[in-house]
């Protein structure tokens, strides 16, 4: 059973820090692409930082330069770095894995098939 558990979430003041990270159990994540999502209240659910499976990266205009995606092969978890952190950065982040995700849409939510539970943050001004 394919299981992904999202942390790492919390409160802070803008301009701080937080590290998201995505632990999966069920599947390799360096053989899918992944991609870590927000959805911020009464708004749709929008690609924050993703890879593709041959390393293709999208940032979306918003957090280039602040947020950064990673992975530790070792322990199947991926990361995300969220620098100098905005009150528009608070949502709730998803962490998710597509199976058949090509390059070109790793931007979409709907292109993934496994999802985390998501964890909030929250930014204060």
């Amino acid at each position: 059973e394919v299981q992904l558990q999202a942390s790492g979430g919390g409160s802070v003041q803008a301009g701080g820090s937080l590290r998201l990270s995505c632990a999966a159990s069920g599947l390799i994540f360096k053989d899918y692409a992944i991609g870590w999502f927000r959805q911020a209240p009464g708004k749709d659910r929008e690609g924050v930082s993703c890879i593709s499976s041959d390393g293709s990266t999208y940032y979306a205009d918003s957090v280039k330069g602040r947020f950064t995606i990673s992975s530790d092969n070792a322990k199947n978890t991926k990361y995300l770095q969220m620098n100098s952190l905005k009150p528009e950065d608070t949502g709730v982040y998803y962490c998710a894995a597509g199976v058949r995700t090509i390059t070109t849409m790793i931007r979409v939510p709907s292109s993934y098939d496994y999802w985390g539970q998501g964890t909030q943050v929250t930014v204060s001004s």
